[in-house]
């Protein structure tokens, strides 16, 4: 039997990211609803609300890495690294829910027209345009993590938005058309809806333990299965144990047996060739099966 892992935790400068983020997009809520509600503005009230569903979201995300990085112990034999899975799908969900407050704010807008000063929308968004696309950049280098990839589309799709928003103002205030902005609204809720629906779709599959969407089943078994001396793999499982790490069990059918240099250079073929870190292997010497049931 041979087993072995290794560890690829989110980077710790994420925390300052996540830091930054929470602090700079609650100031900007804040901004937002009072302008929002001064000027009487959907659009913007709307965005406010977008922008307070991705703080929460940013706050839930950073726990769970936290959570994820504590030992195992107790009943939790692999720690709760999957709370990054589970974090990542109520992200997908908080994205899709935010997006559907968006469309209908933008129908009532195409029923009731309302007459917005597009100054105040303009610069209200621009600031809004900053602070989402200056955070969506601090989390861009960690966008192979699930949760860092969460993190990432909600601050892009409150980029989208308020620059939806900035240039909604914009013809606002030059032309009177004021169904220019629910217009684009939908647009971005197409965009928003596409992200979101990806990533929550993969956090799903991740959950049930299906094999991570960047590793072939197929593949690996075929290279377990070219290794020296194995004559059967079976049992093969690969699942996600968080949404950076990856792991495998598998039996390898050797007449002859193995040491542990051998299991060492699978552990380390695997990890290489296909970014598993947790590996467990179960080694079959044919003779030894052979001998157990004749005894029973």
């Amino acid at each position: 039997m041979g087993h072995g892992h290794g560890h690829s935790h989110t980077p710790k400068s994420f925390g300052k990211a996540f830091a930054i983020g929470i602090v700079l997009n609650t100031v900007y809520v804040g901004v937002e609803a009072f302008y929002g509600l001064t000027v009487n503005s959907s659009a913007l009230l709307a965005d406010a609300g977008h922008n307070a569903s991705d703080v929460f979201s940013l706050i839930l995300a950073w726990a769970a890495i936290w959570v994820s990085d504590k030992k195992p112990s107790g009943k939790y034999t692999f720690g709760l690294r999957k709370t990054t899975i589970l974090a990542s799908m109520f992200n997908g969900l908080l994205i899709i829910g935010a997006a559907g407050f968006i469309l209908y704010d933008a129908i009532q807008k195409f029923k009731s027209p309302v007459e917005i000063p597009g100054d105040t929308l303009m610069i209200v968004a621009g600031i809004g345009l900053i602070v989402n696309s200056g955070t969506a950049l601090l989390f861009m280098k960690g966008r192979d993590d699930l949760n860092i990839k969460g993190a990432f589309l909600h601050m892009a799709a409150d980029a989208a938005v308020t620059l939806g928003v900035l240039i909604g103002g914009l013809v606002m205030k030059h032309t009177g058309a004021y169904w220019v902005d629910p217009t684009l609204s939908i647009i971005i809720v197409v965009v928003i809806f596409y992200g979101a629906w990806e990533l929550l779709s993969d956090s799903i599959k991740l959950a049930v333990d299906a094999v991570p969407g960047n590793i072939n089943i197929e593949e690996v078994h075929k290279m377990l299965s070219e290794l020296d001396h194995v004559e059967e793999v079976h049992d093969l499982h690969i699942w996600a144990m968080s949404t950076t790490e990856t792991a495998l069990t598998a039996h390898l059918v050797i007449p002859d047996g193995c040491n542990d240099e051998y299991i060492f250079e699978i552990r380390n073929k695997l990890k290489d060739e296909f970014g598993i870190d947790h590996t467990t292997i179960q080694i079959e010497n044919t003779f030894a099966d052979d001998e157990y049931r004749e005894k029973i």
